[in-house]
């Protein structure tokens, strides 16, 4: 463990069996930020990538069609930090498959499905009830439900220490230590005030400090990593910073995982808010861009996508589009899909489908001549999923795990 150069952030004490813990400091952190020019010219842009992104979402002519993948990539990617190994497609195919019943459905699978759930809950959840302690315990409670880790104190704070180490570890050889239950539930509180608080701080700023703050407490046994990523979102959405939920930062944190726990790392033991602030500004200002430029390219690929099959579809153009447009929600399905979204007859579902891989627009992934599934390629290649991707390790495989899942997380009493 790092020697400690500076107390801002906070402090670590022994503990009686001999381990130093982290006791977080409350933020907003003392001495107080300070915003040289480069901090002032990366919140400049992240303001202006949300400001263009939000922008851009109103514009959109069905946008609940496309945040639905935006929020499944994100499932993906965040659980894909803890250690989970679905893909999108595995998550997409899955969801439009004839053959799979719920209680067959692979843990991993569920891990992102529970993700969507969480963020779906919390979205609807914060019209009635403040972004607060309560409302993360049950965003918690729906994220880790009959999954791996559904038995750790579900929709509940931890009630014994916990570390994050090497696998096998003892506390004692613990990379970090988070704050003791006593002087954690004391963080937490001090947390909600500042998330609400009514003191003049950039929104941006402020999101950044109380996910870093978070992730210190780790007041879960397991999940949190996830529910911390979220707090980022429901914060935006909540002030209404984002009218839409189309900011998600763990493509940026997977990318630059090493740096991204370096950073938060230095928060604790050297007080290095304004560095940590810069990276995570950083981030949100290019993920902002990202996403801006890819709903411009869905919108188009859409507008050009609905002249083709007006052209060449004749009469069969109506369910056609019908067809199209419900691909922006779900862009992997069978005959079987297309026959209930369009009420149409089974041979009929089967010619729209082949004129579709025709047209370029699907493809059919199975390569058999029953049960197929078929994937909206242009669509998927534009957020990130390309049909064609090298095989991901088999369950038994050994991997490097990320996040919570990347160091272990144990507990003691």
């Amino acid at each position: 463990m790092a020697n400690q150069t500076s107390a801002r952030a906070g402090r670590y004490v022994k503990q009686p069996n001999g381990y130093r813990a982290f006791i977080p400091h409350n933020v907003p952190p003392a001495p107080p930020i300070e915003f040289d020019d480069e901090l002032m010219e990366l919140l400049s842009q992240a303001d202006r990538g949300i400001g263009r992104l939000d922008g851009c979402a109103e514009t959109l002519p069905n946008s609940d069609l496309f945040v639905s993948m935006y929020i499944r990539k994100e499932a993906v990617i965040s659980s894909q930090i803890e250690g989970t190994q679905a893909s999108l497609m595995d998550v997409l195919k899955f969801e439009a498959s004839t053959l799979e019943s719920p209680s067959a459905q692979h843990r991993d699978v569920g891990d992102v499905f529970n993700y969507i759930s969480a963020m779906d809950y919390g979205l609807k959840r914060l019209r009635t009830l403040p972004l607060s302690l309560r409302l993360i315990r049950e965003i918690h409670g729906k994220l880790l439900a009959k999954v791996r880790g559904f038995d750790k104190q579900r929709g509940e704070f931890r009630d014994s220490q916990n570390w994050i180490g090497p696998e096998g570890s003892k506390i004692k050889d613990a990379l970090f230590v988070p704050p003791p239950v006593s002087e954690m539930h004391s963080a937490l509180n001090n947390l909600e005030k500042f998330v609400h608080a009514k003191n003049p701080m950039p929104y941006l700023v402020r999101a950044g400090i109380a996910h870093a703050q978070f992730e210190t407490i780790h007041p879960f046994v397991d999940g949190n990593g996830r529910v911390g990523r979220l707090l980022v979102t429901f914060m935006m959405c909540e002030h209404k910073i984002l009218h839409r939920p189309l900011l998600y930062l763990s493509h940026y944190f997977k990318k630059h995982r090493a740096q991204y726990y370096d950073r938060l790392q230095a928060v604790r033991d050297d007080g290095e808010w304004e560095k940590w602030l810069k990276f995570f500004l950083k981030g949100v200002a290019e993920v902002a861009d990202e996403a801006t430029t890819t709903t411009r390219k869905i919108v188009n690929l859409r507008e050009a996508h609905r002249k083709l099959v007006t052209s060449e579809m004749g009469r069969s153009a109506g369910r056609a589009l019908q067809l199209l447009e419900s691909l922006y929600r779900r862009p992997v399905v069978s005959v079987g899909h297309i026959v209930t979204e369009c009420h149409i007859t089974f041979p009929r579902a089967n010619k729209i489908a082949k004129r579709f891989v025709e047209m370029g627009i699907l493809k059919e992934t199975t390569g058999h001549k029953r049960n197929r599934l078929f994937a909206y390629a242009p669509y998927l290649a534009l957020v990130g999923e390309p049909l064609s991707r090298k095989p991901r390790s088999s369950p038994g495989t050994t991997t490097q795990f990320l996040g919570d899942r990347r160091h272990r997380i144990a507990t003691v009493a």
